[in-house]
Formats: C-alpha cells, structure tokens, sequence
C-alpha cells in the first residue's frame, strides 16, 4: 500500500486490488477527519487512478472499523478556516469534492460507521454508496455555525430531493442506514459481519466489465448532471461510439455465445 502523504497524523492512501483502485482515509484517532494534506490530496489520487488503464473502479473509505469520514478535521479549523488562510483551505476542500464528483470511471463509497459533515460530502460526491448496518450519518454544520456551499447543497438536493436536504441541513439529526436507504442516500445497507466481502465482491464485479463501456455510461451520467446548455453530447457520442468499435465489443459478443466470462482490454 502507498501512502500520498507522510503526517504524522491522517494521512490519504491508496492502492490497487486488481481493476479497483482504493482511497483510504486514514485518520482513525480523530475517525478519520480529513485534514488539510489530505484534502490537497485527495486530486492527485483521483487523477493518477483517472489515468491508470488497469484501474476500472474506484472505491473509497475509511480506515478502521468505527468511521468511514467523521468530516474536516476541525482542529485545523482555527488556523486553516479564518483570514487569509480560509481562501486555500475551501479551494482545497472544493478540489477534492470535485475529483470525486467528476472522476471519468465509476465510484463508491464504503461506509462503515460515522459518516457526517465533510465526509458525507464526499460520500454523495461518488456514483454509489453502500453502508453497513452500524452506519451513523449527520450534517451538523447547523450546529457548528458553518455555511456550507451552494454547489455542495445542490448535490445534496440532486441525490436526496429537496425535502431530505432541508431536514439533514435544519436538524443537524443522526440517523442511521434505514433513513439513508429509505432517503436514496445509499444503494444498499450490509450487516457488518458481511460487510467487507460484500462490498468488495461488488466493486470487483463492476471491475471486471467493459471498461470502454463503463466510461461512456459515465461520462453520460456526469453530462446528465450538468444545465443542458453546459452539457457536451459530443463527447458523450464519442464514448458510445467507441464501444461498438472496439475488440471488447466483440469479445463480449464472442462471450456471450459461447457461455464463457469475458476477458476485456479496453480496447
């Protein structure tokens, strides 16, 4: 496993499980807070597994077995979020969101335990969520006197409706996986004995299809996203077009009729 950064405390890994490119945040004293380095991080993880062509997937969690991301660290919050310093710590903040966000290849999230502020943030900034059964989410921002941004609350609204945002926001409540799953805010929710091999079993299934075809599926969801006068189709064409070209189109073709898994290349 290698690590992006060398504080003493919390730091960002990541490595490779075959197709599956893995982000953990490793913060477990503070339940994995997301500190300044790690939110600096955290783009240049996203790109380097964006521009890796073994990796298919992308999944992120947390250190341990009590959180997934507990937030921002906010003991940094005093020298890193007042005057002057304030400017590089939200643009920093606003990048990671944005690898997230915008990552060409599919992502998930897998939450165990706290899930709250930052970290549930970046938990809706990925294409899917699967959360264990001791999963415990908030939005305490309420409680800690922090205005939190227009384009982060308009994730919320596109994931979780406009009803759900103003309860998460307003009450500033814990809930659990029943509310997260009932909400849409997760796909699914696992008992924890069987958490870690479910999960990765499905991150790994989705690392074994077409990679040409999961980048199109993607690139069409993230331009779904967007105003229709921001959105580029053309791109989007592209993407589709390429699969029909391509010697996975045809390996997947060849598979199917003779009853066999598919080996792709994305190519």
């Amino acid at each position: 496993m290698s690590s992006s950064e060398n504080e003493s405390v919390g730091v960002l890994r990541h490595n490779k499980q075959g197709h599956v490119g893995v982000v953990t945040f490793d913060n477990p004293t503070k339940f994995n807070a997301v500190n300044y380095d790690m939110w600096c991080a955290l783009p240049r993880v996203m790109a380097e597994f964006a521009a890796d062509p073994d990796i298919r997937v992308v999944m992120l969690t947390g250190a341990g077995l009590k959180a997934f991301v507990s937030g921002a660290d906010i003991s940094q919050f005093k020298d890193r979020r007042e005057g002057n310093a304030a400017e590089a710590y939200n643009q920093a903040t606003a990048a990671g969101y944005a690898a997230v966000l915008n990552c060409p290849k599919p992502t998930v999230a897998k939450i165990r335990g706290i899930c709250m502020g930052g970290g549930l943030g970046l938990a809706l900034n990925c294409d899917i969520r699967i959360c264990s059964d001791d999963a415990r989410f908030r939005m305490p921002a309420a409680r800690l006197g922090l205005g939190y941004a227009f384009e982060g609350i308009q994730r919320f609204v596109d994931v979780l409706g406009m009803a759900n945002t103003a309860d998460l926001f307003f009450s500033a409540r814990i809930f659990g996986g029943a509310d997260a799953l009932q909400m849409g805010l997760v796909k699914q929710v696992i008992g924890v004995q069987n958490f870690d091999a479910e999960v990765d079993a499905y991150v790994q299934m989705i690392g074994e299809n077409a990679p040409l075809t999961l980048a199109a599926a993607k690139r069409c969801l993230l331009e779904i996203s967007k105003n229709p006068d921001q959105r580029d189709l053309a791109l989007a064409r592209s993407l589709v077009q390429a699969c029909f070209a391509s010697s996975d189109y045809q390996e997947g073709r060849e598979a199917f009729a003779q009853k066999r898994t598919p080996q792709f290349q994305g190519r």
